[in-house]
């Protein structure tokens, strides 16, 4: 698929259409999206994201657009892969609006690529590490090439479904087994999935502890050896099971609108597992639940850290959540059980 939708409400800075430019030369055809006044299906679609952020680091009218797409359709993506370009004349906002239209056209259906966001923050500052790389680059050329690369990517991209092989699937999750409706969520969903090889790890206080922060030389040192500074469960048992596994699903109860301690533990030692291989082939899920809201916050730090930072792929629809407070109350939300085998579907059908 040589077509490519650029969906681009907002009037573009001259920094964001040359990131489009180089973006677009990998495609043999091109249709510039401003607006929904002449419905066009998104359906089935490669599609690039243009996002410029005002002086609130806000994109008004791409979030308008989104607005007026789901109005028309909850399934507006579906079958569609996407990727982002941003501009913001701050150093601010930036990976928070790209959470945002993520989570959004997810929920409508599309999928996003691993690390599906080149981004400009204010003079370039962004790209001051790239150098280290591209050292013999501007940092604008640098923003232009991995825009290019980007563009490259998604044209690569083919969501085709491996028919061979026993499928791998690896869950991780911190809570107590009697008392978490995350938990129960998750046995709502797995039990409708049946010839999937399915690995619970349970992270517990015991067993984990923070990134500590090495320089890159010395996790890139460890992570060839298959190791960590602080070795134990973490590279003996859950970096393993990562590498080996098709799908990592994410049981996420909201605490304090954030992910809980241990999990965002674990997602910070990912980075010696991600110096040694590529997270792109890999697909992530998310359960959230919440006492009273807040669902998405904890939804789009998932998304920011492990889509967007990491490179995990983002299947459709990818991200579960729910409000139940008092335990077990998750049982009595109407529908539960048909959203929960839904979702175990929709987990399957990435496979």
């Amino acid at each position: 698929m040589r077509e490519l939708y650029v969906i681009c409400p907002s009037k573009s800075s001259i920094q964001l259409k040359n990131m489009i430019n180089a973006f677009v030369k990998a495609f043999s055809s091109v249709k510039y999206i401003n607006g929904t006044q002449s419905y066009v299906s998104f359906q089935r679609k490669k599609i690039l994201f243009c996002v410029e952020l005002n002086s609130i680091c806000i994109d008004v009218p791409m979030f308008n657009f989104l607005e007026e797409l789901r109005n028309k359709s909850k399934n507006a993506f579906e079958n569609s892969v996407g990727a982002l370009l941003l501009h913001t004349n701050s150093e601010l906002g930036s990976k928070r609006s790209a959470q945002d239209i993520i989570f959004i056209a997810n929920n409508l259906g599309c999928t996003f690529i691993g690390q599906p966001l080149v981004e400009i923050t204010v003079n370039f500052k962004n790209f001051l590490t790239w150098q280290k790389t591209y050292s013999d680059l501007s940092l604008k050329d640098i923003s232009i090439k991995l825009s290019q690369k980007l563009g490259e990517r998604l044209l690569k991209y083919e969501n085709t479904i491996s028919s061979g092989g026993n499928k791998k699937l690896t869950v991780l999750y911190s809570s107590p087994h009697k008392i978490s409706n995350t938990l129960d969520l998750w046995h709502l969903t797995s039990k409708h999935m049946k010839n999937i090889d399915i690995h619970e790890i349970q992270i517990e206080n015991e067993n984990i502890l923070d990134c500590k922060g090495c320089h890159y030389k010395l996790c890139l040192h460890y992570g060839k050896q298959n190791s960590c500074f602080y070795g134990g469960f973490i590279t003996e048992n859950v970096l393993p099971s990562i590498q080996c596994s098709d799908i990592i699903v994410w049981l996420c109860p909201n605490y304090n609108d954030s992910i809980g301690a241990n999990l965002s533990a674990v997602i910070n030692r990912l980075t010696v597992l991600y110096h040694k291989i590529s997270f792109y082939n890999k697909s992530i899920f998310g359960i959230v639940v919440s006492g009273n809201s807040g669902s998405d916050s904890v939804a789009k730090q998932l998304i920011g850290s492990l889509n967007i930072n990491k490179g995990f792929k983002l299947p459709p629809y990818a991200i579960m959540t729910e409000t139940a407070n008092d335990p077990k109350t998750i049982f009595k939300i109407p529908g539960i059980e048909i959203k929960s085998e839904s979702f175990a579907k929709n987990i399957i059908k990435s496979l």
